[in-house]
Formats: structure tokens, sequence, C-alpha cells
């Protein structure tokens, strides 16, 4: 099957879309400029579904390359036949296309190729065939030849066994039989290396654990590859109970040897013995190892895309003028002011905690700070003295009502790393990393998005065994979601930064470092046009990132929008259409809703082009992120010492994984909320329900203080799933703001009629 058509089925799309988006990518297209301003060409291919034909794409064209070199290898031995051929070709797997070449892949002299040499083919043929006449060794003394190494009837019957063993498990069928049973029936058996039962404790649930290969979940393969990998773990690919011999029987069957009696009979089945526990079974062992551990690495890159994505998406605070506070103990809290774009204005170290207790010193320095430049968010890392710090915050806001300040505890994950970068040093080359790190607390309370994009994504710290995987496709696919996520919010041209603008589709980071230096000697763009002036930025580089760039109060008000520049005229045109000013037409749902959107349509701009215009329009430049909101913790509840069973909570989702959810509650140590514990009914992935960043209620099922382990639930009380009221309820007059969050997904509301979108609706124009 063709590569284009191959993969058109795999995404349930037509051929001539697949065949029209592998274009675009192979004239450079970025995904997000192709999802977004390419639905014509493409049908109106996502950008979900655009990165699997990207990956798909990638993988069958190596496929086809490597096809061509293994019927080039087998063609040129001379051993090529027309049904070989034909089975190669059609090869839809890696796999399947190295099982098929494995009989003719150049080896190292092995003993059956030893055993060929010495002219002891005919006898093994005889053997399997059960043609010769007599005893094995009664066949096998015509073939002692000293010369060629063989003095005995023995050694000739070695010889004979080590050739059988290497055809008979050298089958592409056969192989893929048996690692399929295997796969689905056959059980990993792990259990713990002698001497390391005390070293290895963190793997003790796995000291004696035996589950089927094929349904092991990502984590526990994850985990047991790393106890192995660590020398705490020993694992066994096993037949399923009462199956044991089954192995040697797929083989017997598979080149259809008859069962007999004789001395020929029993050297036969030793031989398949020693060809299932000596080549077959520890090959495929090794295969199924690594078809776990790459299945297990696919899903756990996937679990850290998504949480990757819900963190990248989070509300921003907005452009207001922050304190980030960066909270410490001996070494005190590192203060830095930003201003509303992020820049640094002011910073301070105090010190209100043990051992120095300058409170009042503290709280008097702060609010200087905030009047002087006029602050109206608190931002406080959630590391150590994190509650310590939220208290000195809340009373400053208390002691300065005018402020209208905000304290909020944000997640810290990640900002060390970024303050002991190379970025952080060019940025701030006089400053303390520590201030720097406060800097990075106050700016990602600003805009997660802009500030999370110049740290490595692993640091981040939201997946699970994320440094166990493969690092090269975390590295693609967590790009893939960065690059995604910027361009879908689209950036201000004039305030973004380098790593910023180096995500937008297009844009290379030396087109972006262009851009930053233009703009700081020619001062503030004000047309998306100028931007064909900055060095190496060409008009293809223009068409690919020109719409995800806004320009604030600039002089065309289309550049605050999403609105392409290619598509300026087409809006020109529908402000005609109405009679009215393209100033007048923007953000006026009224006079947008009169237009006659069929009237409009062509070959290059069609239905998906002017619905999402008119959508665009509709609300120019808004930002697809939900609104900000922050979680509340219960001050009386700052450690672990504090929480008892039945205490229900506020807390924010900081990591999922596929056995539950992590939730910070304001106790330095998150809780887990297992997968059985999320919902009353039965939850089969925690991202169905839950996404990193949201707001939830807990209650306190169990305290482990010893192993720093608390077990949260989110599930009803009584088992009839109806809301009981805990014993504890923390009182709202208690609690205080904290870290901001995403607003769980709601339901879609259909829209009145007469509205816009039913309007569309109506002309055919929108999808839903």
């Amino acid at each position: 099957m063709q590569i284009e058509k191959l993969i058109a089925s795999e995404l349930n799309a037509r051929t001539e879309q697949v065949n029209a988006a592998i274009r675009l990518l192979d004239e450079g297209a970025s995904v997000p400029f192709i999802a977004r301003y390419r639905k014509e060409v493409t049908g109106a291919l996502d950008d979900t579904q655009l990165r699997t034909l990207e990956q798909r794409l990638g993988y069958l064209r190596e496929l086809t390359e490597r096809r061509s070199s293994v019927l080039e290898s087998i063609r040129s031995q001379g051993k090529l036949s027309a049904e070989l051929e034909q089975q190669i070709l059609a090869a839809d797997t890696k796999n399947r296309l190295e099982d098929l070449y494995l009989p003719f892949r150049p080896k190292r002299r092995t003993r059956a190729q030893k055993a060929r040499e010495a002219g002891l083919e005919p006898l093994s043929d005889a053997l399997l065939g059960g043609k010769g006449q007599g005893s094995p060794e009664q066949q096998a003394q015509s073939y002692v030849n000293p010369s060629a190494g063989i003095e005995s009837p023995a050694q000739a019957l070695e010889g004979a066994r080590h050739i059988l063993i290497e055809r008979l498990a050298e089958n592409a069928d056969l192989l893929a039989s048996v690692r399929s049973w295997l796969w689905q029936q056959g059980e990993l058996l792990v259990t713990v290396a002698k001497g390391k039962e005390t070293e290895g404790q963190k793997f003790s649930n796995y000291f004696d654990y035996r589950e089927r290969c094929g349904r092991i979940p990502s984590h526990r393969a994850l985990a047991i590859l790393r106890g192995h990998q660590e020398g705490v773990l020993r694992y066994s690919l096993q037949p399923p109970a009462g199956q044991e011999k089954e192995g040697t029987q797929r083989i017997a069957r598979h080149w259809q040897l008859r069962a007999g009696n004789g001395k020929a009979q029993l050297w036969l089945d030793e031989t398949l013995q020693q060809c299932w526990t000596q080549k077959l079974l520890p090959g495929i062992e090794n295969d199924l190892v690594r078809q776990l551990r790459s299945a297990a690495e696919a899903e756990a890159i996937q679990v850290f895309a998504r949480n990757l994505r819900d963190l990248l998406l989070a509300a921003p605070a907005g452009q207001r003028a922050t304190l980030g506070l960066d909270p410490g103990l001996r070494s005190g809290v590192k203060a830095a002011v930003v201003d509303a774009t992020g820049k640094l204005l002011a910073y301070e170290t105090l010190y209100p905690h043990a051992p120095s207790k300058r409170w009042d010193q503290a709280l008097a320095s702060l609010a200087k700070l905030c009047r002087s430049h006029n602050v109206e968010l608190i931002a406080i890392g959630n590391g150590t003295a994190s509650r310590e710090t939220e208290q000195l915050a809340r009373e400053l806001a208390e002691k300065e009502p005018a402020l209208s300040l905000m304290p909020v505890v944000v997640s810290e994950a990640g900002a060390s790393v970024y303050s002991a970068s190379e970025l952080a040093a060019k940025e701030f080359p006089d400053l303390d990393v520590t201030i720097r790190g406060a800097v990075s607390i106050a700016r990602r309370l600003q805009d997660p998005l802009a500030e999370l994009v110049k740290i490595e994504a692993k640091a981040i710290g939201v997946g699970q065994y994320q440094h166990d995987v493969d690092q090269s496709a975390l590295a693609r696919m967590l790009n893939a979601v960065i690059e995604d996520c910027v361009n879908h919010v689209g950036v201000d041209l004039n305030t973004a930064s380098v790593e910023l603008l180096s995500q937008i589709a297009g844009l290379s980071r030396s087109v972006a470092s262009n851009i930053v230096e233009h703009r700081n000697q020619q001062g503030a763009f004000s047309r998306r046009q100028q931007l064909l002036k900055v060095p190496r930025l060409g008009p293809k580089a223009y068409e690919q990132c020109a719409g995800f760039l806004r320009i604030r109060n600039g002089a065309q008000a289309l550049d605050n929008s999403a609105v392409h520049p290619e598509a300026y005229p087409l809006v020109e045109r529908m402000a005609a259409q109405l009679g009215c000013s393209l100033s007048q037409l923007i953000g006026d749902s009224g006079r947008l809703a009169q237009l006659n959107l069929g009237a409009l349509r062509s070959d290059r701009f069609g239905d998906y082009t002017l619905t999402d215009i008119v959508r665009e329009l509709e609300k120019p430049g808004r930002d697809p992120r939900p609104e900000f909101h922050s979680a509340r913790f219960d001050d009386a509840i700052t450690s672990m010492a504090d929480l008892t069973t039945g205490l229900q909570l506020e807390g924010v989702i900081t990591n999922i994984t596929n056995f539950g959810a992590f939730v910070d509650i304001g106790v330095h140590q998150d809780g887990l909320v297992h997968i059985s514990e999320l919902a009353d009914r039965f939850v089969k992935d925690p991202h169905d329900l839950v996404s990193t960043g949201q707001i939830v209620q807990v209650r306190v099922v169990s305290v482990d203080a010893k192993r720093k382990r608390i077990a949260l639930s989110m599930k009803s009380q009584n088992k009839s799933g109806e809301a009981q009221k805990p014993p504890h309820t923390a009182s709202a007059a208690s609690k205080s703001a904290s870290r901001p969050a995403a607003r769980p997904a709601e339901k879609p509301v259909a829209p009145a009629e007469g509205s816009l979108a039913a309007k569309l609706r109506a002309a055919g124009l929108s999808k839903g």
C-alpha cells in the first residue's frame, strides 16, 4: 500500500488530504501554520492529526529506504526469490522487515556457518526430514572429516544441530507467531537480585511479581526496567502456566515435523528443545522487553506531553506589576519586582524566618517595594518555607489594603534550572542565581507560557519516569507541544523573548534573535510587514510566522489578531460589503452576523477560513487560555502533621500519571489521588477527568509521615455516590489565595438562535 493511502486509512482521512499535507510539509511548512491557515488545502486536518501524519510519514519513509537496502543486499547474494521479494515489499513494520532479512543478514562466522563449510548441511537436511537410514550416529559416520575438523560422528551431529537451530529459529512467520503468542499470553516473572533486598526497598513491590507481558501498565514496566538497570531486579519471560511445551510444539507445527519414535526422533526433539531455550525464547524475550519498553516510553512521553500542554496553557495573571518571592530560611527570602512586561525593577534579600526572624523589617521592605512600583500581584515559590512566606505576603496585603495585593503560590519547578542557565546569565549577568529565580517566579505568574519556554521541559517535572525514556523521542514530542502551544496562543511581537519567538512557526533561533536586535535598534514594530526588514527573514518565513505575531496599538488593527496578512484584502471586502470602516467592523458581532459569507467564497478562501476570520473579528486578539483563578489553601494546614483522616481541602493538580493525580494541598508534599479514588465511577485514564493546574476538592484518606506519602480521594464519602459533608471542612474565612490554575473543562453550551455561531451553521460555514 502506498504511504499516502496507508496514512489516510490510519487517520480516517481522504488520500487527497494526506497528499496535500505531505506536500506542504515537504515544502517546509510547519504544523501550526498548516493547521491554522491551510485548512482548505488539507480539508481541515487539525494539529493532532498533522503531528501523527508527520511522525508516521517519517517512519514509513525510513521503512521504505530500509526495504530498498534489504532487497539490494539479498539480490546481491543471489538469493532473492519472487516470493521473498513480495513478502519484503508487503512488510508494513520494521520488525517484520528485519525478521525476513534475518537469514540473509551478514553475520560473523557462527557455529552453524562453520558446520556448513564442513559439509554438514546434507546431514542436517536428512535428520530434519527423517529421510536418513539408521540412527543419527550411523548417518553421521559418513560425514567424519578430520581435515574439516570433524573428528567423530558426535562432532558431525553437533554441527548439524547448530545448522538446524539457526534455520528453525530464523523464520519470519514463526518469529511473528511466537512473538504474538508470548506478548499476549506470556508472563514476565520478576524477582529481587540476591543480596539486594535492603538496598532496593523502593522496588519492593516487584520482589516477587508476575504479569502478562502485554498487560503491564507503562509505569510498572518502567519501574521494573529501572530496577533491572540498577541491578536490584531480575526478570525472565515465561510461557503461560500449563503451556511449557507450547514453544517446541509451535516450532514443530510450523515446520510440519511429525512425531515419531526411535533415536532419530529423540535427537530431533532435543534439537527442538535447544532451539527453543537457547535461541528462540532468549531472542524473543529481548524483542518483547524492547517492545514493552517502547510502548511504556511512548505512553510516558504522551503523559508528559499532555501535562506539559496543560501547564503551558495555564491561565496567565496578566500584565501587572508583580513581586516574586523565592522562599528560604537561613539563606533568606529573595524578592524581585518586575513590571507589567516582566522587566526587572528592583530586588532585595529579606530574613523574616528563623534563625534571623526579622519579620517586621521584611514587612517594611516589602511594603516599600510594592508602593514604589505599584505592585498588584505577589508570586510565592512553593519550595522550602513557602507557607511561612505566604503568611508574610498575606500580612502585607492586610496591612496595605490600598495596594489591593493578591498573594499567589506558584510552582517553582525548573526555576533553579533557569537561574543557572546561560540564558539567565546573559539576561542578568550581575545578579545572584537566587535573585534570578525570584524573577522567574514572578514572570511565570504573569504568563506561564512565556516564562516556561525558557526552561528545559524535562526540568519542569510534570511526567512519569521522564529520565528513563528515549531522550530524543521525548525532546521531539515536547518541542512539538511547546511549538503548538506558543502558536495557539500567539505572542506579542514587541515584548516576546528570543526563546518565545523561536517557537513561532517559520522562525529559527537565529532569526528570532535578529527580530529582537532589530526591535532594540529600530524601536517597536508598528506593522507586521516590517518583519520583512529583519535580516534573514524572507517571504517564506514571513508567510509562516506573521499570523501568530501580535502588535498591540499598531498602525493596522488586524495586526493584533490571528487574521493572516494574506487575508487582509478579504476583510476589507467584508467591510465594503457592509458599508463600514475596518475599525467599525472589528469587534461588532451584530455587523459580522449580517455578512453574506457566500458571496465572499473563493478557491483560496473557503468556508473554513471564512469561519475562522469571522470568529477572530468578533473577539480580535483574544487569549484562548482560561480565565485566571487561584486555589485557596487552609491557613491551619501548613505541614503533614496538621493532616487528619477525613479532612477536606482545596488543592491544585501538579502532575498526572497513568495511576493517578498528584495534588498540592499546601504542606510541601504533594498527595496522590489514586486512579481508583478520582471518581465514583470507573476511570480508565486520569486525563479524561482532570488536568494539570486544575483546582480540585480532595479528602485526606491516610498520611504516612515516615514515607512522606499522603493518600487523597475525590470520591464522595458514601457508597451511593451522593456528596456528603466530611467531618472536617476548612472554613472559607480561614483560606488564603494560592496557586493559579485553569478552570475545569465545562460542557459546551449550544448557541442561542440568531447568534453569530448559529448563522454560521445556517450558512454551512461552521463545523459544530
